[in-house]
């Protein structure tokens, strides 16, 4: 009796099986790799929002503990419009400091608008609108971010 062996049609499909496999989980494994880069740069973008948030938040409890007459206001925190007052210097250098966490704010120093507004009611005598803007530049990037908080103080 004489046997020959054929070769079978499903040699090499165990191979072929085995390669769409890693190409499937290489896929998978670049996309992971991906969605934790967005992650990182997203809680950085959120954690420099918060920064700035915190900055511009200590710098209007410090208008609503001073005298809030608009004149006072504009006098004593406006700054980087052209006049800046001591106490718009001396937030502006704690916005600058490398402790905060903000980088780029050097180049680009942060705006506080103080704007006489009508009052809301007439047991109000003054009332004035505060705009502060805080600018950073995260490092490796071309874009500056900017926090707004605008407030009203009467």
């Amino acid at each position: 009796m004489n046997t020959m062996t054929h070769p079978s049609r499903q040699q090499g499909s165990m191979l072929l099986e085995a390669l769409i496999a890693i190409l499937v989980f290489s896929m998978g494994i670049l996309a992971i790799v991906g969605l934790q880069a967005t992650s990182v740069k997203l809680s950085t973008d959120a954690k420099f929002r918060s920064e700035a948030s915190l900055l511009a938040n200590q710098y209007i409890g410090a208008m609503w503990a001073s005298d809030r007459t608009p004149a006072t206001l504009l006098a004593n925190f406006q700054g980087g419009l052209g006049t800046d007052s001591a106490q718009y210097l001396a937030w502006r250098a704690a916005v600058e400091n490398a402790q905060t966490g903000l980088p780029g704010t050097v180049a680009n120093p942060p705006t506080v608008a103080v704007v006489t507004i009508p009052p809301v009611s007439p047991a109000i005598s003054f009332s004035s609108q505060v705009t502060i803007t805080i600018f950073w530049q995260a490092p490796g990037e071309t874009t500056v971010h900017n926090f707004v908080a605008v407030a009203r103080i009467a």
